[in-house]
């Protein structure tokens, strides 16, 4: 059986995660991304980085965040998120979410981020096994293009 290359996630913005003006705080679009991407591989890839990290003691570490923002996520609004690997590495995941209003017609941000993998027992940076080599090359979906500004400019709509 194939895997999904693209996960998606629904979401609701919640109160104690906006700003005085109700749109979702700039800080808390990266909690919502990447709880959603956590819980995505876990359904989709059966793919658990708690446990992972409890029983091998390896994970991933946030190496870089780059966000853009495009439309405000609202109080109570409900959202959809997705997300892809767009690129992987012997020790590196790059992966693109996005998150969209309810019928995936106006998109909200747009976040990169790689992910480190990591020897929490021998704390460095570790390359991953076989198996999950295996994984990352089975569901990985690039992306045309490795410039960020370009990919944000590829979901605004264009003027006239």
């Amino acid at each position: 059986m194939e895997l999904p290359k693209i996960l998606e996630t629904k979401a609701k913005i919640r109160f104690q995660d906006c700003d005085p003006f109700n749109h979702l705080n700039n800080a808390a679009y990266i909690n919502y991304m990447i709880n959603a991407r956590e819980d995505q591989i876990e359904k989709h890839y059966d793919l658990d980085i708690f446990e992972l990290a409890k029983t091998k003691g390896i994970s991933w570490v946030v190496g870089s965040n780059q966000i853009a923002y495009i439309k405000p996520a609202l109080l109570m609004e409900d959202v959809v998120i997705d997300s892809q690997l767009i690129h992987c590495t012997e020790n590196q995941l790059h992966v693109e979410i996005r998150m969209w209003n309810q019928h995936k017609t106006e998109l909200k941000a747009v976040m990169w981020s790689t992910f480190v993998h990591f020897n929490l027992l021998k704390q460095k940076r570790w390359n991953h096994d076989e198996q999950l080599m295996k994984l990352f090359q089975d569901i990985v979906k690039p992306i045309n293009t490795n410039n960020f500004e370009e990919r944000v400019l590829h979901f605004k709509p264009q003027k006239v």
